[in-house]
């Protein structure tokens, strides 16, 4: 019988945050895949934990993906973590989640610290719909590309960031967007945490006085709601009148336009009848 892969998320700065089911998860299993096991090892030192540890990360994930593979098929049980946060996202651990599907191996997820779970509620940004970007490509064109796609996006946008390159990121997503709230989580759960809640413009103008220290979360607003341009009775009768030349029925035609555009069906019916 085939192991399981367990995805065992970390704490993302805060020691206090890791779980009894997390610890449990980790002293039960046969072996640990690490994204980078000099910073894993110091996790488990400090919590006793002595188990073999083996390197996953996105430079070596074809080959120790295999090899994780092989050993979770002979019966092993693993724990897949990050060096922060929740494995699997924005992480090559969501190859392994895939060949693991594939082979039919179980995996359970243990859930715990997220960054972008934690800056999206602090941001005081809507929280019903978002999308997650992750991190954007140091190339500037292949970036203002993609920020060009993301300009009429409605949802709450999360994206992470270096310090090293947030001032030129900031400033690509106030040329694109123009100005918008953001809220900048800055080393969430470490001791220096720190959330802003500003605009783009005052941002950049922040940042380009002050160098920022420290991993960085952004929520952005999305762009406001577009207008409905309403269809006039006439225009509406157009389009009844387009799908009775294609066959349609009347009766159907006129319900599906008035559903489609909002104007009355009745006075719909009663307009279009008259051509």
């Amino acid at each position: 019988m085939a192991g399981i892969l367990y995805l065992v998320a970390t704490p993302i700065g805060n020691l206090g945050d890791m779980s009894p089911r997390a610890l449990e998860t980790l002293e039960t299993v046969d072996f640990i895949a690490a994204e980078d096991t000099r910073v894993s090892v110091k996790l488990l030192n400090h919590f006793g934990i002595k188990k073999p540890l083996v390197s996953y990360h996105q430079h070596n994930q074809a080959s120790a993906g295999q090899a994780v593979l092989r050993r979770l098929l002979a019966g092993e049980h693993c724990a897949l973590v990050t060096d922060a946060g929740m494995p699997a996202i924005s992480d090559p651990g969501e190859d392994l989640v895939r060949l693991c599907g594939q082979e039919g191996i179980e995996v359970v997820a243990v859930p715990g610290g997220c960054a972008l779970v934690c800056a999206l509620a602090l941001s005081g940004l809507p929280t019903g719909r978002f999308t997650f970007e992750g991190f954007l490509t140091v190339n500037r064109k292949g970036r203002r590309e993609h920020l060009a796609s993301l300009k009429s996006e409605e949802r709450t946008m999360v994206f992470y960031e270096a310090p090293h390159k947030l001032l030129t990121t900031l400033e690509d997503l106030y040329e694109v967007f123009g100005d918008r709230p953001i809220s900048l989580c800055r080393e969430l759960t470490k001791l220096h945490e720190e959330t802003i809640r500003t605009t783009l413009a005052q941002a950049v103008e922040r940042y380009r006085e002050t160098p920022p220290k420290g991993e960085f979360v952004l929520v952005v607003a999305g762009a406001e709601p577009r207008e409905e341009t309403a269809v006039t009775l006439e225009e509406a009768v157009a389009l009844v009148l387009r799908r009775r030349e294609e066959g349609m029925r009347m009766k159907d035609a006129v319900k599906e336009v008035a559903a489609l555009t909002g104007v009355n069906k009745n006075e719909l019916y009663a307009a279009a009848v008259k051509e």
